[in-house]
């Protein structure tokens, strides 16, 4: 059997450019005649023409249609889901928006195999994305950097060798077979952000390890933080709330699960911080409002 079989998960939304531009880029990859590419792509609902124009530009692409509400984590778990009927080599998980580097998918797959044969063979490799403008390392692996808090996170910058991580961003992440054996799929249980750390933090609890590839792997421009829309010094409490409740903030249900699973005995208190600091935050610019 090809040792490279090779499902690329991608999960879309009302971004027909940067679709395609991805797509092109994944499709001019320069590849060793024992790698294939079968590409899976969730187009959660767009109604800008994304699902016609693929098909009619990329037609072996595997579309799977969304309803609008699957986002990000949940839109990638669909495709890992279909794409694990099949049993491949490797998943790499792959944003829209991200622009790969012509050798992008050989030099993950050639890191993969040289740390195999080094006896990590349970590796997931983290492809590192650059500003497209700056240079500036915009996602990538995560590392702590906080003695106290375990969510606290800063990029790591690539090197010439791998380089250890605590988890990653999801944005272009290499995963082999033996760590999907161990892991499994993303969990649903998140609707858009925090899967990808999480499935880095399930990954190191089941003995794998998650290393950051050496050099840039592609392009892609740092995305407005919405999860911290709700520091925006203007809003009420109210409003606040809402933007936390959001999909793109920080829901409590999914905070919940997430802090449970990867903060011990003290997730309550874990859980808690950031919403006790939007109501110390409302407080505080109410107070300042009546003193002026």
């Amino acid at each position: 059997m090809n040792r490279d079989r090779t499902a690329i998960l991608i999960t879309c939304h009302n971004r027909k450019p940067k679709t395609l531009a991805c797509l092109d880029a994944l499709f001019n990859q320069v590849l060793p005649a024992e790698v294939t590419l079968d590409v899976y792509l969730v187009d959660d609902g767009s109604t800008d023409g994304t699902t016609e124009a693929v098909r009619q530009t990329y037609p072996q692409v595997k579309i799977l249609p969304g309803d609008g509400n699957l986002y990000w984590n949940r839109g990638m778990h669909k495709a890992f889901a279909e794409a694990l009927k099949y049993d491949y080599d490797y998943y790499l998980w792959l944003n829209d928006d991200t622009i790969l580097y012509p050798d992008a998918i050989a030099s993950l797959l050639t890191t993969s195999h040289h740390l195999a044969a080094q006896g990590e063979e349970k590796a997931i490799i983290v492809g590192s994305m650059a500003h497209p403008e700056t240079g500036k390392l915009t996602y990538g692996g995560l590392a702590r950097n906080s003695w106290w808090h375990p969510f606290k996170y800063k990029l790591v910058e690539p090197d010439k060798d791998p380089q250890p991580v605590d988890t990653m961003n999801g944005n272009c992440v290499l995963i082999p077979r033996s760590v999907v054996q161990a892991v499994g799929n993303l969990d649903p249980a998140f609707t858009h952000s925090i899967g990808d750390i999480d499935y880095g933090l399930r990954a190191q609890q089941q003995g794998c390890t998650v290393l950051v590839a050496p050099g840039y792997t592609g392009k892609c421009q740092t995305n407005p933080p919405q999860a911290h829309a709700w520091l925006a010094p203007e809003l009420t409490l109210r409003q606040r709330w809402q933007k936390a409740n959001q999909i793109k903030g920080f829901p409590p249900a999914e905070s919940k699960v997430f802090c449970q699973r990867h903060a011990s005995r003290l997730w309550l208190f874990f859980w808690a911080l950031p919403y006790v600091r939007l109501v110390s935050i409302s407080i505080l610019g109410a107070a300042e409002d009546n003193k002026t």
